[in-house]
Order: C-alpha cells, then sequence, then structure tokens
C-alpha cells in the first residue's frame, strides 16, 4: 500500500495504465482517467453535459455526469470484465469535466454543445459524452455528422423520439425525427433496440420492441444491429430508460417491460467490430436512484464504450 499513489484525477503522469485509488477514496472523474483539457495525444475524451431543461416529466439527469463519475469508481485497478483486460494499457483516456452552460439562456445551449464536441473530435479523438437529458444527443450528432458524414444510429431507449419537432424546440423527445429530417442519420441504417412507447412516425428506422428484446438472444439482437448498420459510421446513444426501471429506476421517464443490464451490455460488448465514431449515455438521474443502481448501470454502460474503443486500437496496431 504505501508504493500507491492516490487522486490519479490530478496526480497522474501519463495518460496510459489503471488508477490505484482505493474505490471508496480519491478525487472522482470518469474511471480516474486524468481531468484535462488538453486533447494532445488523446484517443478519447469523456465529456460531462449536465442539462435536464427538455424534460416532459421528471427532471434531474444534469446531476447524471456526477452520478456517473461516482459510479465509475467501482471500476478500479483491476482488468475490466468482461474485456478481460486494462482498457487503458493502450488507450490514452482524459475526463474533459462538463460542458459550461447558462441555466438562464437555454437558447445557447446547443451551440455550447456542439462547440466541445467539435474541439474533441477536431483534435482526432473520439466523444463518450454523459448526459443530461436526451436532448444533448442532437448538438452532439450534428457534430459528428460534420466529421463524418451521414451517420448510422444505433438507439437503446424505450422511445422513439420522433416527435415534431419545428426546427426551434428543446425537447428531449424530438431529436431523431429531426436528425431524420435534416439528414444527420441514414434512416435505413439505423436502429432503436428496447422501444415500448408508441410515437406518430417511425422515420423509416428499424424497431426492436420491448417484448421483442424479451424473446430474443442477445446475439440475434447483435445480429439484427449489425445487419441494419453495416460499414456506416455509426453513434451509439443509451437512454438509460430503455432498461426496465427495475435495474433504472433513476431516470426522468421510466416504462416497464425493458430489458435487464446484463443482456443489453451483452449486446454492446459484441459491437466492436463496427464503425463506431461516437457515443453517449443520457437520461441518468439520480434524484429518484436507489443505491446508485442506475449510476452504475449508465457507468457500466460508458465502461463498455471505452472498451469498444480500447478493443478497435489494439486491432489497428
Amino acid at each position: 500500500m504505501p508504493s500507491k499513489k492516490i487522486d490519479n484525477a490530478f496526480t497522474a503522469r501519463d495518460l496510459y495504465s489503471a488508477a490505484e485509488d482505493p474505490t471508496h477514496a480519491g478525487a472522482l472523474s470518469f474511471m480516474r482517467r486524468k481531468y484535462s483539457k488538453s486533447l494532445k495525444g488523446v484517443d478519447v475524451a469523456v465529456l460531462g453535459i449536465p442539462f435536464d431543461a427538455a424534460v416532459s416529466n421528471r427532471p434531474g439527469a444534469r446531476f447524471g455526469p456526477q452520478a456517473v463519475r461516482r459510479a465509475s469508481a467501482i471500476f478500479d485497478n483491476d482488468p475490466q470484465y468482461p474485456f478481460h483486460a486494462d482498457l487503458f494499457e493502450n488507450l490514452a483516456v482524459v475526463d474533459r469535466g462538463d460542458v459550461l452552460l447558462d441555466y438562464g439562456n437555454h437558447a445557447q445551449t446547443p451551440k455550447k454543445i456542439e462547440r466541445a464536441a467539435n474541439q474533441v473530435l477536431d483534435a482526432g479523438a473520439k466523444l463518450i459524452a454523459i448526459g443530461g437529458d436526451h436532448y444533448v444527443t442532437w448538438p452532439l450528432l450534428r457534430a459528428h455528422h460534420a466529421k463524418h458524414g451521414k451517420l448510422a444510429l444505433i438507439q437503446f431507449d424505450a422511445h422513439q423520439d420522433t416527435w415534431f419537432d419545428d426546427g426551434k424546440r428543446i425537447d428531449h423527445g424530438s431529436f431523431v425525427g429531426r436528425a431524420a429530417r435534416d439528414g444527420v442519420i441514414d434512416t435505413d441504417s439505423s436502429i432503436q433496440i428496447g422501444i415500448r412507447t408508441h410515437a406518430p412516425e417511425d422515420c423509416g428506422i428499424k424497431m426492436l420492441y420491448g417484448h421483442q428484446v424479451e424473446e430474443m438472444r442477445i446475439a440475434e439482437i447483435v445480429d439484427a444491429i449489425k445487419q441494419r448498420v453495416g460499414a456506416m459510421p455509426c453513434y451509439i446513444t443509451f437512454d438509460i430508460d430503455c432498461l426496465d426501471p427495475a435495474y433504472a429506476p433513476g431516470t426522468g421517464t421510466p416504462v416497464a417491460g425493458g430489458p435487464s443490464t446484463a443482456k443489453m451490455l451483452g449486446v454492446l460488448r459484441a459491437l466492436s467490430d463496427l464503425n463506431i465514431v461516437g457515443a453517449d449515455v443520457v437520461e441518468v438521474a439520480p434524484a429518484y436512484d436507489h443505491a446508485d443502481i442506475t449510476a452504475i448501470a449508465g457507468a457500466s454502460v460508458a465502461m463498455h464504450y471505452a472498451g469498444l474503443f480500447a478493443e478497435q486500437k489494439r486491432k489497428q496496431v
């Protein structure tokens, strides 16, 4: 123990290797990654987006980035399951902190989020974003579209988010419809997993409803995603309410009848062959959580993103 160090979020000398902080102590960042605004030599940047002014039900997702970072401390310096590896041995990851948003001027919110995402992407790094309500995915998609062109969207969600949008609304239930109409996503290559509500339109996006996901094996879900997405650059967005409220009670719009955390993490684990260019996890609202169940699920999703990016980099070497 005397040889170990603490507060890796601030004391790390480089961007590689696991931290040594005790799980119960030390400065909190996502998975103890170094807090840094510098993107020099960075493969992946983690960015918090504490915004929840677009919710239609329960607010509180502005505290999602804090909760996910806190829960991620459980991923200490062991090889990460199920990747059986130190994810940071060859993957340089920083926690870039949060986007600074003016709570009194929401009209500026999308521009600020998009600008923050552009800074990461223009530096050649990939982005893992932690929301925040699901509206934040809209400016994130715009930034990734500007970098990579039209995207395939892989959306884990209880809701379609294709409700009416006149192009001016700040609304967490309409970003998919807007992305489809503006040509940001390729609807023929996009898929939604876990849907348990009905919206006026599907925009031509393939849906796997909650009852279908319940009956399907993980391999079948993965195959459906891969067949739909193909070789397209794809963006993954994971609304934590995709999970049944038994596994994620701490969210703004919980819907019964959803899949388990284990099943959806199993699906994520199998997606490393896809051309994933960015990802987010959203709608963690810790005020409605119990024993950090939802925050742990959100942190696990984000950890899987890091694991997928680590595998992709190892394949490139």
